[in-house]
């Protein structure tokens, strides 16, 4: 079977958003004789397609692109989507997630807007928690970001706020170093160092650059996951910094002069465990963006610290996001 995202990838977003938008319109106006149905793996059944359980999905954030795709609701849970609409056939989630290249492999960085697709189910649909608002705010149609791909599927990502680029829309602010801003591992894939791979993907990505961020605040998660990657990682000691947006050097703290000056509380993993030199613990959550209060508080809280290498950061609209 080949996937959307290996075999759509030059899908534009007006076409997509235009035949996404006269397929809505056609089902509003359809006979129940009419209607299909899509089989869905995770009910072991078929979901009636119909005006009452398909609605629109927006894909980004900001203004510089509209992009809206049909989503199918599950029986009885409105909130859950489970299948997509793209380019004239429903896909489950789970397919929509998944590749037959096996080159998308590792770190893969984010191109094609099915890849963007694959960004905005992970950090709104596929770990929301079940009757809680996304963890996230949708990311912007030009965010910097990289998947994580293991197996077959997409298991992760995480997002990079670039040097020079604006804080918000709402400010001429702009990043004064190279933030990572949101980072994210499905529960699934948690406690098995993917975090850490990701965090020393983005601290390599750099390096010529002096200073390097992660988005302010840091979760208990957050710094276990920096402690054991500068444990190892001793040459980047004095270059990573939590940061507040735009960086400026009032707005830095260096993370690892603050894990040894005790700044940071522990996670419920390290109280319960009490690492000693040389010990691992693993971080299953975080994430950080530049915005909103909502989103660092859950960021805080939805990270795992049992492995120091499966985290999400980032924060949800406008401040840092942290997913969990």
């Amino acid at each position: 079977m080949v996937y959307p995202v290996d075999h759509l990838p030059y899908l534009d977003s007006s076409e997509l958003t235009s035949t996404s938008e006269q397929y809505l319109s056609t089902l509003q106006t359809q006979s129940v004789a009419q209607h299909d149905y899509k089989w869905i793996e995770t009910f072991h059944s078929k979901v009636e397609v119909t005006g009452h359980n398909v609605s629109r999905l927006l894909l980004f954030e900001d203004n510089q692109l509209d992009c809206i795709l049909p989503a199918l609701k599950a029986p009885g849970d409105h909130a859950q989507v489970v299948a997509l609409r793209l380019n004239g056939k429903w896909w489950s989630v789970d397919d929509v997630l998944r590749t037959t290249n096996k080159s998308r492999n590792g770190l893969v960085l984010v191109q094609s807007l099915v890849e963007r697709v694959i960004l905005f189910l992970l950090s709104q649909v596929v770990e929301k928690p079940p009757e809680e608002e996304a963890l996230f705010s949708p990311h912007s149609s030009r965010e910097h970001a990289k998947l994580m791909w293991s197996n077959g599927e997409a298991v992760g990502f995480y997002t990079i706020k670039q040097k020079g680029s604006l804080c918000d829309g709402c400010t001429s602010q702009s990043y004064l170093l190279p933030v990572l801003d949101t980072v994210l591992v499905r529960s699934s894939r948690r406690r098995s160092g993917l975090g850490l791979q990701m965090l020393e993907d983005f601290c390599y990505s750099f390096p010529t650059e002096e200073v390097l961020g992660v988005s302010s605040p840091l979760s208990p998660s957050m710094v276990a996951v920096c402690r054991k990657f500068l444990q190892k990682h001793e040459e980047l000691r004095e270059r990573l910094y939590e940061v507040e947006a735009p960086g400026g050097w009032a707005q830095r703290r260096n993370i690892w002069l603050s894990i040894q000056l005790g700044r940071y509380p522990f996670s419920v993993d390290e109280k319960n465990n009490p690492m000693l030199p040389g010990d691992s613990m693993k971080n299953e959550g975080h994430n950080t963006q530049c915005h909103n209060k909502k989103s660092q508080d859950a960021r805080q809280e939805a990270v795992s610290s049992e492995d120091a290498g499966d985290f999400y950061s980032t924060q949800k609209t406008p401040a840092n996001r942290l997913a969990h």
